[in-house]
């Protein structure tokens, strides 16, 4: 028997087969477009990534048949939901954390409920990248599609839902809505109060790896997977990462190199409110029990495939035809030295501390004699900076990193992490398998099923560590020079960037 991890992204979307010892068996990936119908709008159509991932899923099962599929998980992006109606049917599109939409209701919020009130019940402060702004504007804007839904969903509760199960959201994805609260492990009826959002279109909150239900006969025979395959509720995309690289134990952080470029410490106790807030650090429950999470993050892997699609679109073309690695191919590129390109990576809504939605990318040192190379690289830098900006502030929290993991796509280039450990100035162990989302869903699809007995016997079993990124002591300390450098252009440039 076999375990399929489910993930799906911002940008695409990947199911893999693993067998219990974990060992990937198979694999498929389909990519999609952010729809921006407006200025300001970033929404995904739910019908065409649906269909998306049926293929993945018809892909993998394919051809692990000689080892089928015993149960499934899915891990996905966080704050977007779908409404459905309980006879299986989207009514619509969803809405992305980065979509503007919404915002008009922050004002209102922050008079009646004070951030550090907030913090203490859902571990987060007041933001439009959160699911309650989105059904707020969607109730207001579009109340024929509010009144007719029955359920919303995260994008792990509707492939569940979709393929039989219930319509529920675990711990991890619920807090992502701000109705949560984490120390009950339920809605919030204060919350669901002052938001006057009706309880009964929010699914049941149940605990990463609980199951939830079976495929159904339809999807069993359309897609190729074993009658009776167990669904098991999955995880927010960061906490699935997390478990599929073993950051399962306190002082460990996943550093993820996806869409969005994030670091995900662990720890056992929930952290001083105040010091948090300061710094933009949530609290949310991890995929493993008795632990709980934080998001340092930026959309760094955006970024990367923007340059992409903007720099090299005539070589993406040309790699599609050939089979090659387009990103491989790029990176290639890069100077071994620092780049003369200072990157500000604010070419979209930022994450911790500041949350900026008003600002712009900016690059400083072009010449003339820029290669396309060096620009990669200070695009590289630039994310990397913004991330050790957060990261130096932590020990004030309590929130400390041994142990960094590295997973994602992102993670396939040695050049990359290697810049990642230069600037950290940490040591970065890569695992064997980097699909971590898919390998940390199919995990939790284990533990729901009983083929391990907990999280750490999974761990044990399915994650094996490659190698080691030890940093460059004398790239260490070029790079705090220009960490320094960097850390200089928000505070001047912040008037002039805002709403340019």
């Amino acid at each position: 028997m076999s375990l399929l991890g489910i993930d799906i992204g911002t940008s695409g979307c990947k199911a893999v087969v693993f067998s219990i010892e974990g060992i990937p068996l198979a694999s498929a990936y389909e990519e999609y477009d952010v729809h921006r119908v407006k200025p300001g709008y970033a929404e995904l159509d739910t019908l065409h990534v649906w269909e998306k991932v049926k293929i993945v899923i018809k892909r993998v099962a394919v051809l692990s048949k000689s080892d089928p599929v015993c149960a499934l998980s899915v891990s996905s992006l966080g704050e977007a939901v779908i409404p459905v109606t309980y006879g299986r049917q989207a009514l619509g599109p969803s809405l992305l954390n980065f979509d503007l939409r919404g915002e008009e209701f922050l004002p209102e919020f922050r008079e009646i409920l004070e951030n550090e009130r907030l913090y203490r019940i859902n571990g987060n402060t007041f933001g439009n990248h959160f699911s309650l702004t989105k059904l707020l504007w969607l109730r207001t804007h579009q109340p024929e599609i509010y009144e007719h839904t029955d359920q919303f969903l995260h994008w792990s509760g509707f492939v569940s839902f979709m393929l039989g199960a219930e319509p529920v959201v675990d711990y991890s994805l619920a807090n992502r809505t701000l109705l949560f609260d984490l120390d009950q492990a339920d809605w919030s009826d204060e919350l669901i109060h002052l938001a006057r959002i009706e309880r009964a279109k929010l699914p049941r909150p149940v605990p990463s790896g609980t199951v939830i239900g079976e495929i159904t006969q339809k999807y069993s025979d359309e897609l190729g997977l074993p009658p009776s395959v167990v669904i098991v509720a999955g995880a927010h995309d960061q906490c699935a990462n997390a478990l599929g690289c073993g950051v399962v134990q306190e002082g460990q952080a996943m550093y993820g190199m996806g869409t969005y470029i994030c670091i995900t410490p662990v720890y056992k106790q929930r952290k001083d409110p105040k010091k948090m807030i300061a710094r933009g650090l949530n609290t949310e429950h991890h995929a493993a029990p008795g632990l709980f999470t934080s998001f340092i993050y930026n959309p760094g892997g955006a970024l990367v495939k923007w340059y992409r699609d903007t720099f090299a679109a005539i070589e993406k073309k040309q790699a599609i035809t050939s089979g090659r690695d387009i990103y491989a191919d790029l990176i290639s590129e890069i100077p071994q030295q620092p780049s003369n390109v200072l990157v500000l990576p604010h070419f979209a809504p930022t994450g911790p501390p500041e949350f900026i939605t008003d600002s712009s990318g900016v690059m400083i040192g072009l010449k003339l004699e820029t290669q396309r190379g060096e620009i990669l690289k200070g695009i590289l830098e630039g994310t990397t900076y913004y991330l050790k900006e957060c990261v130096d502030s932590l020990p004030e929290t309590g929130i400390k990193i041994d142990d960094y993991r590295v997973g994602g796509g992102g993670s396939k280039s040695d050049t990359w992490i290697q810049v990642c450990a230069d600037i950290m100035g940490c040591p970065i162990t890569r695992p064997v398998i980097i699909e971590a989302g898919a390998l940390g869903a199919a995990m939790l699809a284990g533990i729901g099923k009983g083929v391990f007995p907990n999280v750490q016997t999974g761990v044990e079993t399915m994650v094996k560590l490659d190698r080691v990124f030890e940093p460059d002591p004398d790239l260490v300390g070029r790079y705090a020079q220009r960490y320094e450098q960097y850390r200089c252009i928000w505070p001047l440039m912040r008037d002039f960037l805002k709403d340019h």
